[in-house]
């Protein structure tokens, strides 16, 4: 009887050891794997496409103007590049920049513009007091790089100087020296050949002019036809009456071909 009970007690004894050991080497619960970052999106973000939007535009402004500047080009292709890429932050560096260059060239471009029309304008002489203002506020435009803002203003007088050509009418003891050094028209008898072209068709001989003819002044003539006179009147040679120079041919000759 003892050794029933001993053998019962035995077995009780190994059945809890395996169970205890059981519970010692079962698995610790595992924890739950973190997310996978999600993964970048692919294309441009709508900030992204406004700003390829406004360099495309800059851009196209200054391609109409045939005035193209350093690599803009070049640096617009990367931006888009990028946008693809949905490297949006990159994207917008680059188009920004693009945009800048293209808007820098069409600056450029009316501000060459507006200095040679001021070169003009300055030899202008008989302007308005509005006018004369007019020139005041372009030159500063162009002292401060507003190329587009000193365009406008010059075409705005330009348009005007040029409207207002005046016509004279010749007087006994006149000469083409003597009414291009009047004051209200050229006030500098070496530009006497710039009336001798604009009526060439009522002069047969430039030293030869009759009372009453009436000549068409172009007030306003360009730097280059002002320099192309004065070098004719100097070089021209002496005057004499019924002859027609052939200096004076060969002046009219060289303005036609331009």
């Amino acid at each position: 009887m003892k050794l029933i009970r001993a053998a019962k007690y035995l077995s009780v004894t190994v059945f809890a050891l395996v169970v205890a050991v059981g519970c010692a080497t079962a698995p610790k619960e595992q924890a739950a794997p973190a997310p996978a970052p999600a993964p970048m999106a692919k294309g441009p973000s709508q900030a992204t496409t406004q700003a390829l939007g406004a360099a495309k535009a800059a851009i196209a402004k200054m391609d109409a103007l045939d005035w193209k500047w350093r690599d803009t080009a070049k640096i617009m292709k990367k931006a888009e590049a990028a946008a693809a890429k949905g490297d949006n932050a990159k994207a917008q560096k680059l188009a920004k920049k693009a945009q800048l260059q293209a808007e820098g060239a069409v600056n450029q471009y009316y501000l060459e513009k507006a200095k040679w029309m001021m070169e003009k304008a300055s030899r202008a002489s008989g302007l308005t007091a509005q006018q004369k203002a007019t020139r005041s506020e372009a030159k500063a435009a162009i002292d401060n790089a507003e190329g587009k803002k000193a365009y406008d203003l010059l075409s705005q007088l330009t348009s005007e100087l040029a409207a207002a050509n005046m016509s004279y009418t010749v007087v006994r003891g006149d000469s083409l020296w003597a009414i291009a050094g009047r004051s209200d028209t050229y006030n500098n008898p070496y530009e006497w050949p710039l009336i001798y072209k604009a009526n060439s068709s009522k002069i047969r001989d430039a030293d030869l002019i009759f009372p009453g003819q009436v000549f068409d002044i172009e007030r306003n003539p360009s730097a280059a036809q002002v320099d192309a006179a004065i070098h004719h009147a100097k070089t021209r040679g002496s005057w004499s009456l019924g002859k027609v120079e052939q200096s004076d041919r060969a002046y009219l000759g060289s303005l036609r071909v331009r």
